[in-house]
């Protein structure tokens, strides 16, 4: 009988976006099946606007507020944090890992300017919800050409 574990998760490389799946033999590399410290999950996000808001929400379930960390500058937001085990579980005693545990952050470079200041941050049924005000500063503005004689 084959003995396989399937491990599906998004491992942050600077790409936006898809999952990488890693199927693993037992015995088979297995540097490469334990996470290096430096390794980072990725944040699964959903990013949209209301006319005067631009929110982000990202379900993190099993993360502490106290391990969570959200940075945001008027143009960019940065979430990171960890989601630690309970318990400790025996390789060989999976049938199906696809729960990331460990460290993780994600990037976000905002369609529009925002007032950090203004901005709120809560957890509610396992999902962070991030709240940002838009600024309307138009980045373009009209000069009047005067006539210098």
């Amino acid at each position: 009988m084959g003995d396989k574990v399937v491990k599906f998760f998004d491992h942050h490389d600077g790409a936006e976006g898809a999952g990488q799946r890693a199927e693993s033999e037992e015995n088979e590399n297995p540097q490469e099946e334990d996470a290096s410290p430096e390794e980072e999950g990725q944040l699964t996000i959903d990013v949209y606007q209301t006319p005067d808001e631009i929110i982000i929400e990202s379900p993190i379930a099993g993360v502490d507020s106290e391990d969570l960390d959200v940075h945001i500058a008027s143009e960019s937001v940065t979430i990171r944090g960890k989601r630690e085990r309970a318990q400790t579980i025996e390789e060989e005693d999976y049938f199906y890992q696809e729960c990331y545990w460990g460290r993780f952050s994600r990037s976000i470079i905002l369609p529009q300017e925002i007032d950090p200041d203004k901005s709120e941050a809560t957890i509610k049924n396992g999902v962070l919800t991030i709240k940002m005000p838009k600024l309307n500063r138009s980045k373009t503005r009209k000069l009047k050409v005067r006539t210098h004689e």
